[in-house]
Protein backbone atom coordinates (compact mmCIF):
# COMPACT_ATOMS: atom_id res chain seq x y z
CA UNK A 1 0.00 0.00 0.00
CA UNK A 2 1.52 3.23 -1.16
CA UNK A 3 0.52 5.45 1.84
CA UNK A 4 1.98 2.89 4.27
CA UNK A 5 5.23 2.71 2.31
CA UNK A 6 5.47 6.53 2.17
CA UNK A 7 4.93 6.88 5.93
CA UNK A 8 7.07 4.03 7.23
CA UNK A 9 9.47 3.05 4.43
CA UNK A 10 10.15 6.12 2.23
CA UNK A 11 13.22 4.58 0.59
CA UNK A 12 11.17 1.58 -0.52
CA UNK A 13 8.38 3.86 -1.74
CA UNK A 14 10.92 5.78 -3.83
CA UNK A 15 12.22 2.54 -5.33
CA UNK A 16 8.74 1.35 -6.22
CA UNK A 17 7.76 4.65 -7.83
CA UNK A 18 10.70 4.51 -10.22
CA UNK A 19 12.88 7.26 -8.73
CA UNK A 20 15.49 4.73 -7.57
CA UNK A 21 17.21 1.96 -9.48
CA UNK A 22 15.46 -1.39 -8.99
CA UNK A 23 17.53 -4.56 -9.20
CA UNK A 24 16.41 -7.70 -11.01
CA UNK A 25 16.60 -9.61 -7.74
CA UNK A 26 14.06 -7.72 -5.67
CA UNK A 27 11.81 -4.73 -6.17
CA UNK A 28 11.75 -3.94 -2.43
CA UNK A 29 15.39 -4.33 -1.43
CA UNK A 30 15.25 -3.17 2.19
CA UNK A 31 16.56 -4.94 5.29
CA UNK A 32 14.23 -2.86 7.48
CA UNK A 33 11.20 -4.00 5.47
CA UNK A 34 12.38 -7.59 5.79
CA UNK A 35 12.72 -7.19 9.57
CA UNK A 36 9.22 -5.70 9.71
CA UNK A 37 7.76 -8.60 7.75
CA UNK A 38 9.50 -11.37 9.66
CA UNK A 39 9.13 -9.91 13.18
CA UNK A 40 5.67 -11.47 13.56
CA UNK A 41 6.89 -14.97 12.70
CA UNK A 42 10.08 -14.79 14.75
CA UNK A 43 8.33 -13.53 17.89
CA UNK A 44 5.53 -16.05 17.46
CA UNK A 45 7.97 -18.93 17.14
CA UNK A 46 10.04 -17.87 20.14
CA UNK A 47 7.00 -17.20 22.30
CA UNK A 48 5.26 -20.47 21.54
CA UNK A 49 8.43 -22.46 22.20
CA UNK A 50 9.64 -20.62 25.30
CA UNK A 51 6.66 -19.02 27.02
CA UNK A 52 3.13 -19.81 25.85
CA UNK A 53 3.13 -23.54 26.58
CA UNK A 54 4.66 -22.98 30.03
CA UNK A 55 2.04 -20.36 30.95
CA UNK A 56 -0.77 -22.53 29.63
CA UNK A 57 0.45 -25.52 31.66
CA UNK A 58 1.07 -23.58 34.88
CA UNK A 59 -1.69 -20.93 34.85
CA UNK A 60 -4.34 -22.50 32.61
CA UNK A 61 -5.83 -21.72 29.25
CA UNK A 62 -7.85 -18.68 30.37
CA UNK A 63 -4.73 -16.83 31.57
CA UNK A 64 -2.97 -17.76 28.36
CA UNK A 65 -5.85 -16.47 26.22
CA UNK A 66 -6.02 -13.28 28.31
CA UNK A 67 -2.29 -12.61 27.83
CA UNK A 68 -2.63 -13.30 24.13
CA UNK A 69 -5.52 -10.85 23.81
CA UNK A 70 -3.55 -8.10 25.58
CA UNK A 71 -0.66 -8.65 23.19
CA UNK A 72 -2.95 -7.99 20.20
CA UNK A 73 -3.47 -4.34 21.25
CA UNK A 74 -0.68 -2.22 19.69
CA UNK A 75 -0.36 0.88 17.52
CA UNK A 76 2.42 2.41 15.46
CA UNK A 77 3.57 5.88 14.49
CA UNK A 78 7.07 5.01 13.27
CA UNK A 79 9.01 2.00 12.03
CA UNK A 80 10.28 0.93 15.46
CA UNK A 81 6.77 0.89 16.88
CA UNK A 82 5.50 -0.97 13.81
CA UNK A 83 8.13 -3.69 14.29
CA UNK A 84 7.36 -3.88 18.01
CA UNK A 85 3.65 -4.04 17.23
CA UNK A 86 4.15 -6.92 14.82
CA UNK A 87 6.31 -8.69 17.39
CA UNK A 88 3.53 -8.30 19.97
CA UNK A 89 1.06 -9.55 17.39
CA UNK A 90 3.25 -12.64 17.03
CA UNK A 91 3.10 -13.10 20.81
CA UNK A 92 -0.68 -12.86 20.68
CA UNK A 93 -0.91 -15.32 17.82
CA UNK A 94 1.29 -17.84 19.62
CA UNK A 95 -0.66 -17.62 22.88
CA UNK A 96 -4.02 -18.03 21.18
CA UNK A 97 -2.70 -20.79 18.91
CA UNK A 98 -1.68 -22.70 22.02
CA UNK A 99 -4.86 -22.15 24.06
CA UNK A 100 -7.90 -21.79 21.83
CA UNK A 101 -7.82 -25.28 20.23
CA UNK A 102 -7.55 -26.86 23.68
CA UNK A 103 -10.47 -24.75 24.93
CA UNK A 104 -12.58 -25.68 21.90
CA UNK A 105 -11.73 -29.36 22.40
CA UNK A 106 -12.85 -29.24 26.02
CA UNK A 107 -16.10 -27.40 25.18
CA UNK A 108 -17.13 -29.60 22.25
CA UNK A 109 -19.85 -32.20 22.87
CA UNK A 110 -18.82 -35.81 22.95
Amino acid sequence: MEPFLRDFFPDVAGASSGTCRVSNYCKFDSQLLTLFTSSLYISGLLTVVLLASWIKASRGRSASMLLGSFAYIAGAVNVSMAILGRALLGVGVSFTTQSVPLYMDEMAPA
